[in-house]
This record gives C-alpha cells, sequence and structure tokens, in this order.
C-alpha cells in the first residue's frame, strides 16, 4: 500500500525485526511508534512476557500501555476486511492469521507477568524483589517518600552530633556557615557515586594547581616573616599620621597580631593591598595608589618596601584561594564518608530504599562478580525485546542498568540465542532537560556509539533513523522554531530541523511588545502598608493583567482552525484551548493566576501547590490547633473568620472586644449564646479531639460539619487537592507514629509537601504550569511569558571534577581551576535553557505567543525575548493588530486563518450534550419475604406429635396471625416436658413464648 513519508518513516522505524536507534523531533509521534513495535512483534509471535517497554514517568508508562491494549482490544472486534486493512496500515507484511491477531489483546492480559510496560525505577525494583539476597536488601523492602527520607537525614545528623563524629559535623557547619546542613547532606547523597572513590587529596591538588609541600602555614611564613612584619609596624605609624581614610587602615592594621598570622590576617591585607573584583583590575596590587600620594612622596623607601609587599600578596592570592578549596574539600568529603555510611545504615534497618538505590543496587546486582551471571542468565530467559522511551533523559547509572539487561544481545550467546533479539531506543537531545535529576543527553550519542559497536562485531545492524515529521504543530511555529536555534542558539541541540504534516493548517506566532521597568519613585506609602504588597505598576502585574484582558478579547473575537470531515473548520476560542507556561513558580506565575481570576476567566490553579500554603488547609490546621489548645485564641479567630463557620469581621470584633479582661476568646465565645452552630460544632469536636486519630477528626470536620462543602463553595473547585492532599498526609503520618494530634500539628509545620496536580486532565479550564511540568503535553494556543533576562548564576554547592566533588565557595573566593569548572556547568546550563524554550514553543499546535516584561538585556543571547524575536524576523514577520496592541506575527504562508464556522464544534460556553431517552421502565415486581419453610431440607423434627404429617407439622409451628404469645405456647402443651426441652427454640417462637433463652 501508498503510504505518506511521515507514515512511512514510523513504520520503518517500527520494523520487529531490527534493532533500531530513533532520533525524533517534538510531536513526531514517539509514542504511536513504540506501540507499534510492541503491536508487531506480538504479530510475529513474541511472548508478551519477553517484551520490556521502559519509559520515563508512570504517566507514559500508562499511556502507552493505555494505547496498545485499545488497538490490540480493536482487533478483536473489528471485521476481517478492517482488521487486514489496519494490519497492512501498521506495515505488517506478512499478514498473519486473523485469529491470532484477535488473541492478543487477551494473551497480553492473561500471561504470567504480562507485558512490562514501566519505569526503570519500577522494573529495577522488580529485579530486587525477585533477587533480594542476591543484592542484599530486604525482600520486604518499601520505596521511602521524601519527607520520610528527610527525617531520616535529621536523625543521623542528630546522632552524628552528639557521636563520635561531632568534630566532624562542627567543622562542615563552620565551612557551611549559614546554610542548611540538611540540604548539603541531601546533595550528597544524590552524588554518593562520586564520593564512593574516596579522598585522593594528590589528584585534587593537581587539579587545583598546587605544588605538593605548598600549605597555608608554609606560605603565611614567606608573607609574614620578620622583615614584611617590620614593614606592617612601620605601615601602621606612618598611616596614623595621615588622613583619615590612613588612619582607618592603621586601625585594622593595629589589630593584627603579624606573629601569629591567620586567615583574617590575611583577609585584611588583601582587603587594603588589592582593588575590589568590580575594578579595572580585580585584586591587582594598589601600585601607586596606597597609602595616600602624600605619605607616599614622604617616606619613599617605605612606599618601595609596601610595593613589593603588596606585589607578593597579589602573586599568593590564587594560591591562598586553591588552599582553601582543598581544605574545604576535605572538609566535604570527611562529612560524606561518615554521613553516607550511616545514612544507609539506617535505611537498612528500615528497610527502605529511595529511588537512587533501585538504580544503584541493581547495577551493583547485575556488576557483582559472585553473582551477576546468574542472575543475568535468569533474567536472560526471560527478556528478548527492550524498549527505552525518552532516551535523552536517562541517566549514565540508568544507561549502565540498560547495558547489562542488553550485553548478550550481540554476543550470539545466552539462555535463548536461538531467538533474535532486539533493541530499540528513542529520545530527542533538544528535550534533554532533567539534568537536575541525572540526565545526561551526551550520553544518548555515546549509548548510541556502543550499541553499535556491538552490533558490528556481532554482524549485526542498528538502524539509526529519524522522525523529521511534526504531527502537533503547524508550519508557522515550526518555521520559527527552525529560525531560533541556528547556529551558536543551537548548540546542544543537535541539528533542528522539522517538516509540518499538517502543512496546510492555519497557525500563528505571535510576539507581544515587552513591558519595560518603570522608572524609580519615591514610594510614599502608609506606614501600615504591607511590605511585600507588590506595585500596580511592576511589569509582571502589568503582563499578568495583559494576558488576562487578551485571553477575554480572544474568547470575544477570536477563532482557532479545526479538522473536520468537511475540511478546515472555525470555532470560538475557550479557556481549555490555553496553556501558559512559566520557567519558574515566581512572582509571574501567581500574579497570572490572580489576573485570570480577577477577570472570570476559568483557570486552573498552579500545576503544583505546597499543601501547607492553601487556605482551605491553613484553615483546617486551625482549628485542629484550636483543638489541641483551646486557649489559642489567634487560631480560633482564624477559624471563625474562615468559611467554615463564616463569621463577619464585625461578629468577630464584637465578640473579643466586649469580653471581660483577661478572658480567654473561647471562654467569651461559651458564654454567648449569639451563635449555638458554632458553639455545638465546636463542643462536639472537643469532646472528640481526645479520642479520635488525626484523619478521622478531619474527616469528621469535612463530612459531619460539612467542612468540605463549605471550603470548596468558598475557594472553588481547586482547594479539593489541597484537603485530600491534607488527609493522605494524616493517613502517612499515623502508618509511622504514634496517633497524636499534637505531634501531627508539629508533623505539619516542619513538612513542606508539594502535590502535583494532573493538568492534562483539567477540563475546559486554563492551564498554568512550568516547562518542566509541560513535557509530553500540548495545547492549541501556548503563551510563553517569563522571557526576561537572568541572572547566570550557578546551581548547587557542589561541584563534580575529574578529582572528585568540590565545595564550591564565593564567587570572590574562586581559584582559577574552580572558576573553570564553574564555567563549564554554567555552559551546560545555558545549552539546557535553549533545550527549555524549545520545548515550551513546541507545544503549541496553532498559534503561540511570547510575551515579556522587565529588562530583556541589550545583547542577543540575554533572555529568551531576544533569541524569539531574532528567529520570528528572520522567519517572516509582518506587523499586526492583537485588538488594540501591535505585535510582530508570523502566519502560514498561503492559508487563510478565518474559516467558515464548524456547527458542530464547542462553543465558548462548552459543548451541550442530548440528554438520553430511555424506554419506560417495567413494573418492579414486590418483593415477597422468604419463610423458613421455603427453604430446603427436613421441616419435621424428631419427635413431633405430628410424625410424617408435613403440612400439619408446619401449621402447628406457623402461629395464626394477630395471635398472641401464649396462643402458640398453647400447642406445645401436649409434648413430655424433656422433649421440649430437647428441641431448640427458633428466634419466632422464643419472641411469641416470651421465654429467655438458655445459656
Amino acid at each position: 500500500m501508498t503510504r505518506d513519508a511521515a507514515t512511512q518513516a514510523q513504520v520503518d522505524a517500527a520494523h520487529p525485526d531490527r534493532s533500531t536507534w530513533l532520533s525524533a523531533n517534538a510531536g513526531s509521534g514517539k509514542t504511536r511508534v513504540l506501540t507499534d513495535r510492541v503491536a508487531r512483534l506480538l504479530l510475529e509471535g513474541v511472548e508478551p512476557q519477553n517484551i520490556l517497554c521502559l519509559t520515563y514517568t508512570k504517566a507514559a508508562a500508562s499511556e502507552m500501555q493505555n494505547r496498545l491494549f485499545k488497538r490490540l482490544g480493536g482487533w478483536a472486534m473489528l471485521d476481517e476486511p478492517t482488521l487486514r486493512a489496519q494490519l497492512l496500515e501498521l506495515g505488517a507484511e506478512r499478514i498473519p492469521d486473523l485469529a491470532t491477531a484477535r488473541t492478543l489483546f487477551a494473551r497480553a492480559i492473561e500471561t504470567p507477568g504480562g507485558l512490562k510496560i514501566q519505569t526503570i525505577h519500577s522494573f529495577c525494583s522488580s529485579i530486587l524483589r525477585r533477587f533480594p539476597l542476591e543484592a542484599g536488601v530486604s525482600p520486604q523492602f518499601r520505596e521511602i517518600e521524601d519527607r520520610e527520607a528527610e527525617l531520616l537525614r535529621e536523625t543521623v545528623l542528630d546522632a552524628m552530633a552528639r557521636g563520635p563524629d561531632a568534630p566532624v559535623v562542627r567543622d562542615t557547619l563552620r565551612v557551611l556557615g549559614a546554610g542548611a546542613l540538611d540540604g548539603l547532606a541531601r546533595t550528597i547523597m544524590d552524588k554518593a557515586d562520586a564520593f564512593a572513590a574516596g579522598w585522593d587529596e594528590a589528584a585534587m591538588r593537581d587539579l587545583l594547581e598546587l605544588s605538593p609541600g605548598v600549605t597555608t602555614d608554609s606560605l603565611m611564613a614567606d608573607l609574614f616573616g620578620r622583615d614584611n612584619a617590620e614593614i606592617m609596624r612601620d605601615l601602621i605609624a606612618v598611616c596614623q599620621t595621615g588622613g583619615t581614610n590612613d588612619q582607618k587602615a592603621a586601625t585594622r592594621l593595629a589589630e593584627i597580631d603579624f606573629n601569629a598570622p591567620n586567615a583574617k590576617t590575611l583577609a585584611t591585607c588583601q582587603s587594603l593591598f588589592l582593588f575590589g573584583p568590580k575594578t579595572k583590575a580585580p585584586f591587582g596590587a594598589k601600585i601607586g595608589t596606597f597609602p595616600t600620594k602624600a605619605l607616599r612622596e614622604a617616606h619613599p623607601d617605605l612606599t618601595d618596601a609596601l610595593n613589593d609587599l603588596m606585589q607578593l600578596v597579589e602573586a599568593t592570592r590564587e594560591t591562598f584561594l586553591a588552599l582553601a578549596a582543598l581544605d574545604r574539600a576535605r572538609t566535604l568529603h570527611a562529612f560524606a564518608a561518615r554521613f553516607i555510611p550511616a545514612y544507609r545504615a539506617r535505611k537498612v534497618t528500615a528497610g527502605v530504599l529511595d529511588f537512587d538505590d533501585l538504580i544503584t543496587k541493581t547495577r551493583d546486582l547485575l556488576t557483582d562478580p559472585k553473582v551477576a551471571q546468574w542472575v543475568l542468565f535468569r533474567l536472560d530467559g526471560g527478556i528478548d525485546h527492550v524498549l527505552v522511551d525518552e532516551a535523552q533523559d536517562t541517566s549514565p547509572t540508568q544507561w549502565e542498568v540498560v547495558r547489562l539487561l542488553t550485553e548478550e544481545f550481540a554476543a550470539g550467546v545466552g539462555a535463548r540465542e536461538d531467538v533474535e533479539r532486539t533493541v530499540f531506543v528513542v529520545g530527542d537531545k533538544k528535550q534533554s532537560i532533567y539534568s537536575f535529576q541525572g540526565a545526561d543527553p551526551e550520553a544518548f550519542d555515546r549509548m548510541r556509539d556502543y550499541f553499535k559497536n556491538r552490533m558490528d562485531a556481532a554482524s549485526k545492524t542498528l538502524q539509526e533513523r529519524e522522525l523529521l515529521y511534526s504531527f502537533r504543530s503547524s508550519d508557522a511555529i515550526l518555521r520559527v522554531v527552525d529560525a531560533t536555534f541556528v547556529g551558536d542558539l543551537g548548540e546542544g541541540l543537535g541539528r533542528v530541523n522539522h517538516l509540518a504534516f499538517k502543512s496546510n493548517l492555519p497557525g500563528r506566532v505571535d510576539l507581544w511588545p515587552a513591558i519595560p521597568e518603570p522608572e524609580k519613585r519615591d514610594d510614599n506609602l502608609p506606614w501600615d502598608s504591607p511590605v511585600d504588597e507588590v506595585a500596580e505598576d511592576a511589569p509582571d502585574v502589568q503582563l499578568a493583567n495583559r494576558i488576562a484582558a487578551e485571553i477575554s478579547r480572544m474568547k470575544r473575537e477570536e477563532t482557532l482552525p479545526v479538522e473536520t470531515r468537511d475540511g478546515l473548520r472555525s470555532r470560538p476560542v475557550t479557556e481549555g484551548d490555553i496553556l501558559i507556561l512559566v520557567r519558574s513558580r515566581k512572582a509571574l506565575f501567581h500574579e497570572i493566576i490572580r489576573a485570570c481570576k480577577a477577570a472570570n476567566l476559568d483557570i486552573a490553579g498552579a500545576d503544583r501547590m505546597q499543601v501547607g500554603q492553601e487556605l482551605a488547609v491553613k484553615d483546617i490546621k486551625a482549628l485542629l490547633a484550636f483543638l489541641a489548645l483551646p486557649e489559642d485564641d489567634l487560631s480560633l479567630a482564624c477559624v471563625l473568620r474562615s468559611p467554615l463557620f463564616g463569621w463577619t469581621e464585625q461578629e468577630l470584633y464584637t465578640l473579643a472586644h466586649h469580653r471581660p479582661e483577661k478572658t480567654y476568646l473561647w471562654a467569651a465565645l461559651r458564654d454567648s449564646t449569639d451563635h449555638p452552630e458554632t458553639l455545638a460544632m465546636l463542643g462536639d469536636l472537643l469532646k472528640q479531639a481526645d479520642f479520635l486519630r488525626p484523619y478521622d477528626l478531619i474527616e469528621r470536620i469535612l463530612t459531619r460539619h460539612d467542612g468540605r462543602r463549605r471550603l470548596i463553595a468558598r475557594l472553588g473547585q481547586e482547594a479539593e487537592d489541597g484537603i485530600d492532599a491534607l488527609l493522605a498526609q494524616a493517613l502517612s503520618y499515623e502508618a509511622t507514629a504514634v496517633p497524636s494530634l499534637t505531634s501531627f500539628l508539629t508533623w505539619l509545620d516542619t513538612d513542606a509537601m508539594e502535590v502535583k496536580r494532573q493538568m492534562d486532565a483539567q477540563g475546559n479550564r486554563i492551564r498554568v504550569m512550568t516547562m518542566h511540568g509541560a513535557k509530553g503535553l500540548e495545547a492549541p494556543i501556548v503563551i510563553v511569558p517569563q522571557t526576561r533576562k537572568r541572572k547566570d548564576d550557578h546551581r548547587g554547592t557542589i561541584l563534580s571534577s575529574s578529582a572528585g566533588p568540590l565545595w564550591k565557595m564565593s564567587k570572590d573566593g574562586w581559584p582559577d581551576a574552580v572558576a573553570r569548572l564553574v564555567d563549564d556547568e554554567l555552559a551546560a546550563e545555558q545549552r539546557e535553557s535553549m533545550r527549555l524554550l524549545y520545548v515550551a514553543m513546541t507545544r503549541a499546535e496553532k498559534w503561540l505567543i511570547v510575551a515579556g516584561a522587565g529588562d530583556m538585556g541589550d545583547e542577543l543571547t540575554d533572555s529568551w525575548y531576544n533569541i524569539v524575536a531574532n528567529g520570528i524576523e528572520h522567519a517572516g514577520a509582518n506587523d499586526a493588530m492583537a485588538g488594540a496592541m501591535k505585535i510582530r506575527r508570523v502566519q502560514t504562508d498561503g492559508v487563510d486563518w478565518d474559516l467558515p464556522p464548524w456547527e458542530s464544534g464547542p462553543s465558548a460556553t462548552g459543548s451541550t450534550v442530548a440528554p438520553p431517552i430511555f424506554a419506560p421502565l417495567a413494573p418492579i415486581p414486590p418483593a415477597r419475604t422468604l419463610s423458613p419453610s421455603d427453604l430446603e431440607g427436613a421441616k419435621i423434627v424428631p419427635g413431633d406429635p405430628a410424625g410424617d404429617d408435613r403440612d400439619a407439622a408446619l401449621a402447628s409451628c406457623r402461629p395464626p396471625p394477630r395471635t398472641r404469645p401464649k396462643a402458640c405456647c398453647a400447642r406445645w402443651a401436649p409434648m413430655p416436658p424433656p422433649l421440649r426441652r430437647s428441641i431448640p427454640l427458633t428466634g419466632s417462637i422464643r419472641r411469641s413464648s416470651g421465654r429467655r433463652p438458655r445459656t
């Protein structure tokens, strides 16, 4: 059959008999290719349990599994011509028995073990559970949550601070200063592999360009020897006769003991004798400028000697900085050498593993010479085809696990050497944006070369293919993307070349004018104004208001092109069409949500929320705090004003103002008769607070006292996410601690739990989220507003180097070797920044809008705004109008945006679904009570006076209607007393006789 070029590229890439390395552009259908390849493998007779699909996220694994099962399930229901046509379209050259194709769904569901479509963490967890003794883990281990891991680290740090490792902790804190020790410990565990080699001082000295014998003491002796100390004393005496600045210098020098120089001595001399970091000659000697001219001319001999000393201070500064970096690195490694094993031992005791442990334990298991071959042989018998999705986000350690799993594929030996085994890897270097999770885009190319070499050595083929066609974005968007990432701007992205599959689809790229920084003005605000209040003319506020106003206008005036059976049509813009992507959740992020709510736009809220910062959670916490301590007036006042009770400001003021002096607010409320409902609710909760667990108490507030409905009615539907997260926290707390309301409140106050909303299922509402969170999503209209100039600050506190981790110090204290490491990492961060911009721009289907506010910088690379503006101009931008705003716009050539309306399309108010029409229900037959005589089995008790007469026996035990109890008992009178006692009475007879059953 004849296929278009885009579909043929997908079919070729999904060929089941070939190992494939696939580079795919954004929107090119990577998930479909993966699904097609698995379906074709099943059609070729591969057993489902022999296929392993590794994805990056649980959502991606679920999406792929759902697509695959939907396709296989559809095959089971199709007629023969349709099924045959679908198999041909899939690329199956050899059409199998159609009955076999129809049974694939059942095979995939019912096969023991089933299809392995999972994240690499989940897969490693399954391996460790299968070989726990070999891996050295508990057979019943569990994955640790972030909150529990934080508490575990704090426990280890407390134990170290109180134990024999206390000196190491003190040295670390001395260097760390005001930083958080837990943050350093978390970073150390993230780089635990780098610390595994231990401390190698010789290698670190080579890196820092330090001679083996150079120490701080030896440099101090050279710098502050007897002759130089004499110069310092003469300089002090001379400066005391000079001007104000000279006298200040003399005072500072006089405070130093040159006979016992230390770090403070060196710092004082460097600040007096060297220029500052922002001068024309940073950290150069002040030759000819210190001391003042009059003193220099009056004491020429001292000036010459001082100049030599200042040049010596300048020359030794780099060595002192390198020695300081060495000392910090030594302290860091000493702390890590004690913390890492202590933390790991605690995890073993608790029977928990974190996500990094899952990977490293699996890698260690597969490389352990004692058991690796046996484990690989067992695994080798179950995996014939490995598929890796989103390979650009795979870390080097994860790649090592994949390499070990597939090592036998090209060796020609193993448990299944008679089976053709393949590797399929798909990824896009341009979308590698998770370096903070260990992703290495360069590893994508390195692993491609590794697999290619392995396949070539085994006389096999690794086909390398590209998917250039985008099924998502219009031609206008793709042209701007290609024009943006050119030359040095595309460094780190590889080749940026896109083809639009929907070449006739109308598309737009708009560049709004940047909002400049306002002029500085004196703030004459009232003394009681909030210190963090944002000014109305702040750039972020102006941009947020502009976005909200434009969305409102677009809803009223603009349309979107849609593809229908009748060709291209248009429909009104709705809130659900719009995705707003920001770089970080800073001021602009929250201002956009505020502005959209103020404009009465349906918005889904933040993509991530801090549970403790949600208003609904704060209200519930305030109520719990009051229940734990009724004398807490502030908590009670907050609760009364909350939606849980709905008091007005006047009602609260009246109660608080008119209470007797030194009386608690609760006592005043209890003596009041104006609020019986409030008293009843608080009284009930106070009675239950000492007896209910935190979860049950919160549930009582939300359900029995209608708290959930009241909070959602006031705060909106998004408050429900915070409430549910709080309930989940309560359950998590009760699973690890003795339930106590007071300790639960303390636990909440020390927790910074963050909940991620599923933004791909927010209905017809505006979505505002970060670009990292939008990976894999798309929308008809995408707005990118956070494009201003950013400071190039290096993230993190620990630097990686060939000699081991280094502890980064302040910028002015970097030796040249450390500065080069920082520059390399800053360059890597800049390349990732460009990849992040690529991800943001390629989320758009039909309309991309780029805006900005604040300082955009003067150079091209200063800001994203300048970079996109340059790309838009090279793509052929023209002036256009967005309402009353003049913009620059790129449109799809030769295609009209304004199209005939689509009558069946969704309207601005959403689509209307006709109610179903059902036939009248059949009458419900009356229920009939089943009597004991209707049940199966014998109906005559042995010894019954009626003998074998069944009807007579049943009649004698069936009391007539409305008969008094004595009438039934009278029928038993002819029976001998011993026989009556031996027959157990039924419930009806007991009630009729009025007798209590014997026990």
